[in-house]
C-alpha cells in the first residue's frame, strides 16, 4: 500500500506536468502543431510512463508494476480509439486547426476530472459490494459487443444538445468542448471498469489513467493521418474489453466461493497472462491494420 507521502508526491509531479502542458497550449493556441512536435512529445510521454512503471517497485511492489503496465496499456489503447472519435468530432464541427490545441487539452483535463470522480466511486463500490464485479464484467462484455459491431464512420452523430447549442449561437469552440466532455463521460464509463478488472489498487488505477491521458493533445495531431489505417483497432479493443470482462466474472465467481461449474474448474487468470494477452492483441491489431491498408492509398504522405 502506497504511503500518503507517495500519493502527494506523485500527484504533485503529474499535476505540474499537466499545468505546464496547459501553459504551452495556451501560449501556442494560435499555432498549428507540427508532425515533429507531435511525435517528440508523444514519445516523451510514452517514455515517461514506461520509466514510471520501471521504477515503481522502489515505492510500490513488483506486482504493482505489472498491474500498472497492464492498466496503462489498456487505458492508452482505449485513449487512442477515443482520439479517432475526437478527430471525427472536431472535423465535423470544423474547428480551426489553430484552436484545436486548446480545446483538446481542456477536453483532456475534463476527462481527468471525470475519472477523478469515478475512480473513488468504483473503489468504494468494489470494497462494499464484491458482487459488483459481475455487473462490471457483464457491462464490459456488452460494451465489447457494441464496439465490435459498430461502424467507425457512424461512431459520432450530432445530438440534440449540440444542435440546440448551435441554434442558440454558441461558439464552435464551446460546442466542441461540450461535445468532447460528453464523449469523455461515455468513454470513462468503459475505461474505469476495465482497469478495475486488472487492479484494485486506487494508486495504480489513478496513475495508469493519468499517464494514458497525458500527451493525448500531441497524439491527436500525430494520429490524424492514421485515421484510415488502423482499421482493426476497435475490433482489437473489443476483444480486450471482453477478455477483461470474462476475467472479472471469473474473479467474482471465485469471490463468492464458486470454483467449478458443471464439474469444470473456473480458471484463475494471472496478471502475467493478462498483460501478455493485452500486448499480443495490440500488436496483432496494429500489424494487421497497417498491412491491410498498405496499398490502398491511405498511407501517410
Amino acid at each position: 500500500m502506497e504511503t500518503t507521502a507517495t500519493w502527494f508526491l506523485t500527484i504533485g509531479i503529474l499535476a505540474a506536468v499537466i499545468l505546464i502542458d496547459l501553459l504551452v497550449a495556451i501560449l501556442r493556441r494560435n499555432k498549428a502543431t507540427s508532425l515533429f512536435e507531435a511525435s517528440f512529445w508523444t514519445l516523451f510521454y510514452i517514455i515517461a510512463a514506461i520509466a514510471f512503471g520501471f521504477f515503481m517497485p522502489a515505492w510500490s511492489s513488483e506486482h504493482g508494476q505489472k498491474e500498472f503496465f497492464a492498466g496503462w496499456l489498456t487505458e492508452y489503447a482505449l485513449s487512442v480509439d477515443n482520439i479517432f472519435v475526437f478527430i471525427i468530432i472536431l472535423t465535423h464541427l470544423k474547428v480551426e486547426k489553430s484552436k484545436q490545441q486548446l480545446v483538446l487539452l481542456l477536453g483532456i483535463l475534463l476527462t481527468i476530472g471525470i475519472r477523478g470522480l469515478l475512480i473513488p466511486l468504483g473503489a468504494a463500490l468494489i470494497s462494499r459490494f464484491a458482487s459488483i464485479f459481475f455487473l462490471f464484467g457483464a457491462f464490459l462484455i456488452y460494451t465489447a459487443y457494441k464496439l465490435f459491431a459498430e461502424n467507425k464512420d457512424d461512431e459520432w452523430k450530432e445530438g440534440k444538445i449540440i444542435a440546440s447549442l448551435k441554434s442558440r449561437g454558441i461558439s464552435i469552440f464551446t460546442i466542441a468542448l461540450i461535445a468532447l466532455g460528453l464523449t469523455n463521460l461515455v468513454f470513462s464509463l468503459d475505461s474505469i471498469p476495465a482497469i478495475f478488472g486488472l487492479t484494485k489498487d486506487p494508486y495504480i488505477v489513478t496513475t495508469a489513467n493519468i499517464f494514458a491521458l497525458m500527451g493525448l493533445r500531441q497524439l491527436y495531431f500525430l494520429l490524424e493521418g492514421l485515421l484510415t489505417r488502423l482499421i482493426f483497432l476497435s475490433k482489437g479493443l473489443s476483444i480486450i474489453l471482453a477478455f477483461i470482462g470474462v476475467k472479472m466474472i471469473f474473479e467474482a465467481l471465485h469471490g463468492v466461493g464458486i470454483d467449478n461449474v458443471a464439474s469444470v474448474h473456473i480458471p484463475e487468470i494471472s496478471l502475467e497472462f493478462s498483460l501478455g494477452t493485452i500486448i499480443t492483441i495490440l500488436i496483432v491489431t496494429t500489424v494487421a491494420s497497417l498491412t491491410a491498408t498498405r496499398n490502398d492509398g491511405s498511407e501517410i504522405l
